[in-house]
């Protein structure tokens, strides 16, 4: 399968990162792409608001209502998963989010999980990306680390202290398994594992083993006249 990985950061070596570490977890071919505007590393509500339309502007600029480059399936490779919705509703292929693939993958181990990301701004984000999706807060548990995702990423063997302790905290604190999330935290699962007392989930990898079997949205787009939007973004929301 061909998978379109999107990363909504405009880091492109975040981008380089992502790709790279997918084309070691699957078989898929994996065709990186970076937003061309927006936070280098998205870690606040107005930057995770302005990913949400260059993620929508870049989608449609490759998939668009016609696909011509033959996508099966495209990920948003953000945890936050910014424009996840909407991009379901104007694509005609799979999209998926890896937080929103994290959750389910994660409560398949136990009634109880935790989400762990790096900065503590992406807390209450993500209590209530949860919530929308109808996860009780006693179900899906939400902490983070003070050094934020882009942190983590440049010098990742100063965080795998910090990220041990609060995962074994979640998991003292009834959590089944734990998700690893964020961008800059992919690849760091394999190495915490054995200091962990209950599974600890890379939401990549998770995201790319549901790729297969994930299935277009189904709600039918109302065709929007726009102003102002990029050539692309204002077809493919012209239907």
């Amino acid at each position: 399968m061909k998978l379109l990985l999107l990363n909504g950061n405009t880091d492109p070596a975040i981008t380089e990162r992502l790709a790279a570490a997918a084309r070691g977890m699957c078989g898929h071919e994996i065709v990186p792409a970076t937003a061309r505007f927006g936070a280098r590393y998205i870690a606040t509500r107005a930057a995770s608001a302005i990913a949400a339309h260059a993620v929508l502007d870049l989608l449609a600029e490759r998939v668009g209502a016609d696909n011509p480059e033959g996508f099966g399936a495209a990920i948003i490779a953000c945890f936050g998963d910014p424009g996840l919705d909407a991009a379901r509703e104007m694509l005609p292929i799979p999209v998926l989010g890896l937080a929103d693939a994290s959750i389910p993958a994660a409560l398949r181990l136990g009634a109880r999980v935790a989400l762990l990301t790096g900065g503590t701004a992406w807390v209450p984000m993500l209590r209530e990306f949860a919530l929308l999706r109808g996860y009780a807060a006693d179900q899906v548990r939400v902490a983070a680390v003070a050094p934020t995702g882009d942190m983590i990423a440049r010098e990742p063997d100063r965080a795998l202290d910090l990220l041990a302790e609060a995962a074994e905290e979640q998991a003292a604190a009834g959590a089944d398994a734990v998700v690893l999330g964020g961008a800059g935290l992919v690849g760091l699962a394999d190495r915490l594992r054995s200091r962990v007392s209950v599974p600890v989930l890379d939401c990549l990898r998770v995201t790319l083993e549901s790729a297969q079997d994930a299935r277009p949205g189904t709600t039918p787009m109302q065709p929007a006249p726009s102003v102002g939007l990029s050539d692309a973004l204002a077809r493919a929301l012209e239907g």
